[in-house]
C-alpha cells in the first residue's frame, strides 16, 4: 500500500518534471515579466542558479543558498533557509538537487525528501529522480522559448507560478506591457564586482506602488537586486525586499568551474525509469550510453 508521503512525492515529481530555476540573462524578462518577478509569489531557491535556456561551454557546479526573513507586526521574526546543488556541463546539460519542500515553497519542517532534476538537451530528455526509492520520471525535452519556458511543454509548476504572478500583477493595477504603471519601475546599474570568484554585473530594480493602488495608505517600494555573471551566464546573487513578504536573498556558493562528471546527467542503472504520463508502470527505454 502506498503511504501518504509516497503519494505526495510521486505527485510533486510529476508536477515538477523538467523544473529548474528560470533565470533569463540581462535584457530578458521585461514588460510583464518585471511585474511578475517583483510582485509574484516567493519560492525558496528559485532565484539564483541555472538559466532556462541551454548554455554551452560554461560548465560549473555550486550550491544555491536561499534565505528569507520576515518581521511580523507583533515584532516576531520568521527566518527560513534552503540549499540546492546545481551542475552544468560543457554541452549545456544541467542537474539540480534539492528538497521538495524548498521547491514547493513549503516550510523546511515539512521534511519532504530530496529530489533531483536533470535536463539533457543533448539526448532530448528530462528526468525527475526520487533517490529515496530509486525511481525516475522521464519526459521529452523541448527547446525553451521566450523567458526560458519550453513552448507547449507541460510544466504545471512553472505555469502555476506565472499565473500567481499574473494575478498579483493584475491586482496592482495591471502592471503589464504598455501599462501606465510601468513608469513607476526604475532600473539602475550597480556596476561590476567579483562574487564567488567570478565577475558579475549588478542591477537594482525598484517598483513603487502608489498610495491607494493596493489599498495602501503610503507608497510601497519593492526592490530587486540582481548580479549576473557573463562568464557563467547565470545570476550569482539576487536580493528582493518587499514590505509585504520581507527579504529574500539567494546566492551561489562553493562555485567550481570544473567539468562535472558525465554520470551526473542521467539516472544510474539501478533506477526504475518510467515515462511521464505512462500509467501502465512499464519502464521507459534506458538512456543512451555516451
Amino acid at each position: 500500500m502506498l503511504t501518504r508521503t509516497t503519494l505526495t512525492v510521486a505527485g510533486l515529481l510529476v508536477l515538477a518534471v523538467a523544473a529548474s530555476a528560470q533565470n533569463p540573462g540581462p535584457g530578458r524578462g521585461r514588460g510583464r515579466g518585471d511585474a511578475a518577478a517583483l510582485g509574484g509569489a516567493r519560492f525558496l531557491g528559485a532565484e539564483a542558479g541555472m538559466p532556462g535556456r541551454v548554455v554551452k561551454n560554461a560548465p560549473y557546479s555550486a550550491d544555491i543558498v536561499t534565505e528569507t526573513s520576515q518581521t511580523l507586526t507583533d515584532g516576531n521574526h520568521i527566518r527560513q533557509s534552503s540549499t540546492a546543488k546545481v551542475y552544468r556541463d560543457t554541452e549545456g546539460r544541467t542537474r539540480r538537487e534539492q528538497s521538495l519542500s524548498a521547491l514547493g515553497g513549503l516550510a523546511p519542517s515539512s521534511n519532504l525528501p530530496q529530489v533531483v532534476f536533470i535536463n539533457d538537451p543533448v539526448a532530448g530528455f528530462n528526468y525527475a529522480l526520487n533517490p529515496q526509492n530509486r525511481t525516475a520520471t522521464k519526459s521529452a525535452w523541448a527547446r525553451p522559448g521566450r523567458g526560458g519556458q519550453a513552448p507547449g511543454s507541460s510544466q504545471p509548476m512553472a505555469r502555476l507560478r506565472q499565473q500567481s504572478a499574473d494575478r498579483s500583477a493584475a491586482s496592482a493595477g495591471r502592471w503589464g506591457r504598455g501599462g501606465a504603471a510601468r513608469q513607476n519601475i526604475k532600473t539602475e546599474s550597480l556596476g561590476r564586482q567579483t562574487i564567488e570568484g567570478v565577475p558579475a554585473d549588478g542591477t537594482r530594480t525598484t517598483m513603487t506602488v502608489a498610495a491607494g493602488q493596493w489599498g495602501n495608505e503610503q507608497p510601497i517600494q519593492i526592490v530587486t537586486e540582481r548580479w549576473y555573471s557573463p562568464d557563467l551566464q547565470t545570476v550569482v546573487l539576487s536580493k528582493r525586499t518587499d514590505p509585504r513578504m520581507g527579504e529574500t536573498v539567494s546566492k551561489l556558493a562553493n562555485v567550481s568551474r570544473s567539468e562535472p562528471p558525465n554520470s551526473l546527467f542521467e539516472p544510474s542503472s539501478d533506477y526504475k525509469v518510467t515515462e511521464a504520463g505512462n500509467r501502465t508502470g512499464r519502464p521507459a527505454a534506458a538512456p543512451a550510453q555516451r
